[in-house]
């Protein structure tokens, strides 16, 4: 008798233990998501609809503002952020820097929301004009590979032209001086300098680029929770479609997150692709492309294979976006 009352003692305290062990991770449990100053996920942080659903779950959700994809994911590879959002260049250099992330998503092309911008009394007529001009970019953003591409169509080689590195405000600023001739830059960077400064486009990504915003998560984290990152692709590809059918509604929410005009918000809104999709094979080999581009110009220091850092679910397949 004295064995079984020990025995029930040690199951009761056991299954304590593991009831006191859920609730404190459940409450320390944090998606932490990093996002820029556009796109989707500034939507989805509007909307709060992730908050709602993740909280049945136990999960909180915190978000952090960065400057630009590199700088994100440098957030997701020193741990401080699980997720979050760039365009194509910036995950290529985080993978030859051993950054331990995987591609989840990706949006449909946006060729038309980066471009290359000079002033708009700018002599400047063409790209083939840029040999041996100052030009400003963030290095490894998703501009750098419409920089390289455009350069190409125009009979110019990237060492043609004296790249500039720098982050978005600091590109502004420059470009404002006149201390740069031209500027690479995507929404809703692009459009406030268009509308604010009348600042002319010399090629934008049509014809060029897809410009693809994906959608990363940090390996240890999707391998671990599985679920959390459906839910995430699912409810960005709803307030994507929602945004696409409701383009006006979505300026008036944004428009004061980014501190910017409707009229500015709107059209980097319009601009933007909506509808978040699992990597497929083709966005794996065009992504694989941007890779080799950028290894060939010894802009980063190896050649990468894409395919071996794109999620999957651990029993099988890259798991389908449920429809809306």
């Amino acid at each position: 008798m004295r064995t079984i009352t020990l025995r029930r003692s040690l199951v009761a305290l056991f299954a304590a233990a593991i009831s006191f062990g859920a609730i404190t991770s459940a409450q320390a449990e944090t998606l932490r998501i990093g996002y820029q100053k556009y796109g989707t996920l500034v939507l989805l942080k509007a909307k709060g609809s992730l908050e709602k659903r993740l909280a049945d779950k136990g999960i909180e959700v915190q978000w952090t503002e960065f400057p630009g994809g590199p700088q994100l994911l440098e957030g997701l590879n020193v741990g401080s952020i699980d997720f979050g959002t760039t365009g194509e260049a910036p995950p290529i250099f985080a993978q030859a820097a051993g950054a331990d992330l995987l591609y989840v998503a990706h949006e449909p092309p946006a060729p038309t929301s980066e471009a290359i911008l000079v002033p708009k009394d700018s002599p400047l007529q063409s790209v083939a004009e840029l040999k041996g001009k100052k030009v400003a970019l963030n290095k490894g953003s998703n501009v750098h590979y419409l920089l390289v591409r455009a350069l190409e169509d125009a009979g110019l080689q990237y060492s043609d032209i004296q790249p500039v590195y720098l982050p978005p405000a600091d590109a502004r600023a420059a470009f404002e001086r006149g201390s740069v001739d031209a500027w690479v830059i995507w929404d809703p960077f692009l459009a406030a300098a268009e509308h604010q400064l009348q600042a002319r486009s010399l090629r934008d990504g049509q014809g060029l680029v897809a410009n693809h915003q994906f959608y990363l998560a940090a390996k240890p984290y999707a391998l671990q929770n599985p679920e959390v990152v459906s839910v995430l692709v699912e409810e960005i590809r709803g307030i994507g479609e929602w945004t696409r059918a409701n383009s006006a509604e979505a300026t008036d929410q944004v428009a004061p997150l980014l501190g910017l005009s409707p009229a500015i918000t709107r059209t980097a809104v319009e601009r933007q692709a909506y509808g978040a999709q699992f990597i497929s094979p083709e966005v794996v080999e065009a992504q694989q492309q941007i890779a080799d581009t950028f290894s060939d110009l010894k802009l980063i220091p190896k050649r990468l294979t894409i395919k071996d850092v794109i999620w999957t679910r651990p029993d099988g397949p890259p798991a389908k976006v449920a429809q809306q």
